[in-house]
């Protein structure tokens, strides 16, 4: 006898529409749903299990999904799942995954199944905090290790092993108990009190200077987390590296110069005091930019909060308005179906067409009085905005005037000492001796003057462009604000005027069907 296998599948429109219609609403409700056309981002489950899908595709506008499964097919690597934010529940058991990848975004996973694949290495779960059950039995895990990985799951309670070489391991049920406390089931039963003696009893000390190396490392974590949040909140404000000497350090780093000339006598205590001075006019602008950092986050909360509210009032009073139409609506329907007489049934269906029409006026009315009150507020909001932003551009190009103006000075100066220590070189007048390749410098007027105004062209163009990149950022924030909110705005509309235009055809489609049945 033979047979033939089914060829697999990737996952195309076809396939997911269908699954949706299968699970999703039936009866009127389903009607109605199929008539509005599926909304991928308002599907909750999906199961696409037995379907012999070899590759994960056409996921990312499930972003509300909260279960997924995908068990008994043929996949051989987990992607495509980037989008799938809100999944809680995943099952892609009994499949051929070899490696555990594509999973980082899904931080609110609970339940993850991989049981019956080909993995052999527990990995890449590290954003997982969430997970509560893992089951990845029947797989290739054959070292004791992988166990240990599974000790950043605070939350883990139930884990499945079964099935893997590394339940072969001597010791591997105490192994487990000892080194992940938190767990309460593993491979299906519950850990009883003995399993957690013997386990406490016999890897006590190991576990322990475990417990201090973990301590150690989140706590090096932790302060690397924080400095990485403080750095965000400095580049937020657009100031980053302003706090410190940073940009006088990098005005020196790539000057080739700076160290010979910093050699010279006198200068160590100049660049002290351009150092100091300097340091205070960055550390200026850096107050300055989290001030208005402050600010400008006050001010785009403020907008986006009294957006949604005036959002959340119009809906109230669009759900009230649609809530007593629909009352009447269905009270008109069963009169409909009472009426035998065709002239009075006419004259109903038209009544009841002309309170469609006029139902839809009344939304669309309340939509165009949202959009100008929107509208409102996004003016003032941009006005607020471009003001606040002006003021701190303003304030800002000042104080690096004042660093231009302070490097010209230092640059006077440097000159002045460089000219000042070559006459005594050629007059054979310095008492102190000087290195080698500062006494190149020192060969005649023209290349004493060239390295410094070298020196000097190079501090301009840092200070330059630090002004210019701080500026061409905060300038790049609120005009790519402005245009997101503008964009959002304009897709809230569209869909609100396409949600009530399709309830009000399905309205007048219901009245034509009712009136053809009556004709035969």
């Amino acid at each position: 006898m033979s047979w033939k296998q089914d060829e697999p599948n990737v996952m195309d429109e076809e396939m997911l529409q269908q699954a949706i219609v299968e699970q999703g609403p039936q009866g009127q409700a389903g009607k109605i749903a199929k008539k509005e056309g599926i909304q991928y981002e308002e599907v909750l489950q999906l199961r696409l299990d037995f379907r012999n899908i070899l590759k994960i595709y056409h996921l990312w506008h499930f972003t509300s999904l909260t279960k997924l499964q995908l068990d008994n097919n043929v996949i051989e690597r987990i992607e495509g799942l980037e989008n799938l934010t809100n999944l809680i529940w995943l099952d892609l058991s009994f499949n051929n995954i070899d490696v555990i990848e594509g999973l980082d975004s899904l931080v609110k996973l609970q339940d993850l199944s991989l049981f019956n694949n080909r993995i052999s290495v527990i990995e890449k779960l590290d954003t997982l905090q969430n997970l509560h059950i893992l089951s990845i039995g029947n797989n290739a895990i054959a070292l004791l290790d992988n166990v240990l990985y599974l000790r950043k799951f605070k939350n883990l309670r139930s884990l499945n092993l079964a099935g893997n070489a590394i339940c072969d391991e001597e010791n591997f049920k105490i192994f487990v108990t000892a080194y992940l406390p938190d767990l309460v089931y593993l491979d299906y039963r519950l850990l009883d009190e003995q399993t957690r003696e013997t386990a406490f009893a016999k890897y006590q000390y190991a576990v322990e200077e475990m417990q201090h190396n973990e301590l150690q490392e989140q706590e090096a974590i932790e302060a690397q987390k924080i400095s990485n949040e403080e750095l965000q909140l400095h580049k937020d404000a657009f100031v980053e590296f302003l706090n410190g000497a940073q940009l006088f350090d990098s005005m020196f780093a790539e000057d080739p110069d700076a160290e010979k000339l910093a050699l010279l006598p006198g200068m160590e205590a100049l660049l002290e005091t351009f150092k100091s001075k300097m340091e205070a006019l960055c550390v200026q602008i850096f107050d300055a930019g989290l001030a208005q950092l402050a600010r400008r986050t006050a001010e785009v909360e403020s907008f986006f909060t009294c957006s949604h509210e005036a959002v959340a009032d119009n809906q109230r009073r669009a759900a009230q308005t649609a809530a007593d139409f629909e009352n009447s609506r269905r009270q008109k329907t069963v009169e409909i179906k009472q009426i035998a007489d065709t002239e009075l049934l006419k004259a109903h269906i038209t009544s009841c067409h002309e309170q469609a029409d006029q139902f839809s006026e009344t939304l669309m009315s309340l939509e165009l009085q949202l959009v100008d009150q929107l509208e409102d507020i996004f003016k003032d909001f941009e006005r607020n905005i471009s003001d606040m932003v002006g003021g701190f551009i303003e304030y800002v190009q000042g104080i690096f005037a004042l660093c231009r103006d302070l490097e010209n000075q230092h640059h006077e100066q440097q000159l002045e000492i460089a000219l000042a220590t070559l006459e005594k070189v050629v007059k054979s007048e310095l008492e102190e001796e000087i290195p080698d390749d500062v006494a190149m410098l020192l060969v005649d007027k023209d290349t004493v003057t060239n390295a410094v105004s070298a020196s000097h062209d190079t501090h301009l163009q840092k200070i330059d462009n630090r002004e210019d990149e701080l500026l061409t950022r905060i300038n790049s924030w609120m005009s790519g604000l402005l245009k997101s909110i503008h964009n959002d705005e304009v897709k809230r509309n569209r869909k609100r005027i396409s949600e009530i235009q399709n309830y009000i055809s399905f309205v007048k489609d219901e009245l034509e069907d009712m009136a053809s049945s009556e004709d035969n």
